[in-house]
């Protein structure tokens, strides 16, 4: 059974009850916690997520190319939800503020947690500044996809984006991680540039090196060493040469490879992920 945890325990963003330590994981990277009253179905998607932790911090690490900090982590109904659908959210993009990560529920999903989980983690490696805008958001939804074989494909924005009418975020960055217009198109984007050929890893730290006031048109030029006014006019012909236009935020097929690249690094069991709720 887990052990309560009294008033000592980490400040969570939003949590208020008493929450439960369940373990912490072989690494000691990551300790992870539980709202009791969610009975036997949290307490499993906690211990689930706890087997599972230290190969999403290994696969982060991967992306980043970096050693993480340590993280508390509580599974509870976030936004009253047990299904995965409130998402995630931690206080700041680093692993000083936002290291206290809460993640909903998903009730006989663990996949879902553990995406939701990776979304989390990965804003804090970048720099505390990424992760409040679209480009930020587009990399730390695909990071969670990569890590889950999509498991919050429910949380896709990318269609969103594309049926109205396919605004360029490519060559300007929103400011914000809250519209899923913006975020849907660095999503295709994003899947776009892994069907060149281009790894996650790449695509995640080149953006982290360009920092809030980057573009994906900047990281275009970056990784492909032509110009940045060239990537939204190849980026959306590729787009309306699509048979079936845009119906997941995988529109060019490539997370698989992504997957398999992660499954060799890390063989181990595998989880998922939705659209977050907060950054």
């Amino acid at each position: 059974m887990p052990k309560k945890r009294g008033s000592g325990g980490p400040q969570w963003p939003s949590f208020t009850g008493q929450a439960s330590l369940v373990g912490i994981s072989p690494s000691g990277r990551v300790t992870v916690y539980v709202d009791p009253t969610l009975g036997a179905p949290g307490s499993k998607n906690a211990r689930d997520l706890l087997a599972d932790a230290d190969r999403i911090v290994q696969a982060n690490d991967h992306f980043f190319a970096t050693t993480g900090g340590s993280v508390n982590v509580i599974v509870f109904a976030l936004g009253g939800q047990t299904d995965g659908t409130g998402g995630a959210d931690h206080m700041g993009c680093d692993y000083v503020t936002g290291n206290n990560i809460e993640v909903c529920a998903a009730f006989g999903a663990p996949a879902r947690v553990s995406a939701l989980f990776e979304a989390e983690l990965s804003e804090c490696n970048m720099g505390g500044t990424l992760c409040g805008v679209s480009t930020g958001e587009a990399l730390s939804r695909w990071c969670a996809a990569s890590v889950s074989n999509d498991a919050l494909a429910d949380f896709a924005t990318a269609p969103y984006w594309f049926k109205h009418g396919a605004r360029d975020w490519v060559s300007k960055t929103d400011p914000t991680d809250r519209k899923p217009a913006s975020t849907g198109c660095g999503m295709a984007f994003i899947s776009w540039l892994l069907s060149q050929n281009i790894a996650l890893p790449a695509i995640a730290q080149g953006l982290v090196a360009l920092g809030a006031g980057g573009t994906f048109a900047q990281l275009y030029a970056k990784l492909t060493h032509k110009t940045a006014k060239t990537a939204w006019p190849t980026f959306i012909a590729a787009v309306r040469a699509l048979s079936g236009g845009v119906t997941s935020d995988d529109p060019f097929a490539a997370r698989a490879a992504a997957h398999a690249a992660l499954a060799a690094l890390a063989p181990h069991s595998h989880r998922l992920l939705p659209t977050k709720g907060a950054s």
